[in-house]
């Protein structure tokens, strides 16, 4: 057994340059995408304003696949998972990325006055509930906020990401005693961030409407996106000749079940917001599902609810597509762009009511992020091991099965 762990963990581990200058090709590519957008801002009518309203979708669907990386990487040390140790290092390093992320939030507080509505003191002195509300939605301490949401999760990314990978050097078993003792408040900070982060960042789009359960609505979506995005990178290294017998079919079975049960814990929440708010028949919480019952919306929503629920439902339902590996991606692959029209419904119903939803801008804004995304990925999986080499449960994740 021993031997044949250390013929595994002689497998390449480590991207070549060739492979590690992918990051570069997707920079430029974000770089090329965001200009663009920049082009279409400052040349076409309402450009400002939709400019900045795409950005905050796309950039919320990239934040949502970070933090999915991140709870992910919590919930391994939390429960003492062996299995997922072979996958954790990808899970730690899509987490890292709400550094590069933290960045790119810049541009949302500096658009802030072209997205909320709250910031102008001349609609709040005409609206009373706003008025009522200026305690906490006010610019000052909306900007503390989001600085303070992102400081929090880079301090927890940076700190698992660094003792994962100075237990690759060391060996030291304490480390991960470390990080699991660390992994249980982590999880409780991260659970209120989130869920406030959701409230300010898009519920606040809309600040007469309001949903107890929304910042549950985006965490599932959070950790459905890194389900489904971890296959597609596991994927893509397999390809490059990278953990071909490190990731197995046991572990894409399980991620396959993961996908599976957060499809549905999705669609629970989904339906609980909306069933609630339908049988309470408050106008102060329809009207945000009147916007989208409307018009070209009310047929995403139906998208929404076949494409994102019973669709992916059916395909994983059984054990055949998760031990497959061209059923598994092509699944995730959906699930993907799903997500991303999940959050897009979100953002901009309210924004463009009528006409066509989907722009060219739409698509400079996903380019440019999702470059920019990559590209931080694939650079800080160049600097490290693509698995914890010497974490102490990793015999385990290598020799598991599903049963």
């Amino acid at each position: 057994m021993a031997t044949d762990r250390d013929e595994l963990i002689a497998e390449r581990l480590r991207l070549d340059k060739s492979s590690s200058r992918v990051w570069l090709i997707a920079g430029v590519i974000g770089l090329i995408g965001l200009g663009a957008a920049a082009v279409l801002a400052t040349t076409t009518e309402h450009g400002r304003q939709d400019f900045f309203h795409s950005y905050l979708a796309n950039f919320m669907y990239f934040l949502s696949l970070a933090l999915g990386g991140l709870v992910f990487v919590l919930i391994s040390h939390l429960t003492r998972a062996g299995w997922s140790v072979a996958l954790r290092r990808i899970a730690e390093v899509v987490g890292w990325t709400v550094l590069p992320l933290s960045v790119l939030s810049l541009v949302i507080l500096f658009g802030m006055h072209d997205l909320y509505e709250w910031t102008h003191a001349d609609v709040v002195a005409r609206d009373e509930l706003l008025q009522h509300k200026q305690a906490w939605l006010n610019p000052i301490f909306f900007i503390v906020r989001i600085m303070f949401y992102f400081a929090v999760w880079i301090a927890m990314a940076l700190f698992f990401l660094r003792k994962s990978e100075a237990q690759d050097t060391s060996g030291d078993s304490k480390l991960t005693l470390q990080m699991e003792k660390t992994a249980a408040p982590s999880a409780i900070v991260y659970s209120l961030t989130v869920t406030f982060a959701a409230f300010d960042l898009i519920m606040s789009l809309y600040p007469h409407w309001y949903s107890t359960i929304f910042g549950v609505y985006y965490f599932a979506g959070c950790i459905l996106g890194f389900f489904a995005l971890a296959p597609v990178v596991v994927a893509l290294l397999k390809r490059r000749g990278y953990l071909t017998r490190l990731i197995t079919t046991e572990h894409a079975h399980d991620l396959g079940k993961l996908m599976f049960g957060f499809v549905v814990f999705w669609a629970y929440i989904a339906f609980s917001q909306y069933m609630l708010i339908w049988y309470g028949n408050l106008p102060e919480e329809t009207v945000w599902y009147q916007a989208r019952e409307n018009g070209i919306w009310a047929y995403i929503s139906l998208a929404l609810l076949f494409g994102h629920f019973l669709l992916p439902f059916l395909w994983l339902m059984s054990r055949y597509p998760k031990r497959r590996a061209a059923t598994l991606v092509s699944g995730a692959v959906w699930l993907l762009l799903m997500h991303w029209i999940d959050i897009f419904y979100l953002v901009m119903a309210e924004a463009r009511p009528a006409g066509i939803p989907f722009r060219v801008m739409d698509l400079a804004c996903f380019v440019g992020i999702g470059g920019l995304f990559l590209a931080a990925v694939f650079w800080r999986l160049s600097r490290s091991k693509l698995i914890p080499v010497k974490d102490p449960r990793l015999g385990e994740s290598l020799s598991f099965e599903n049963a």
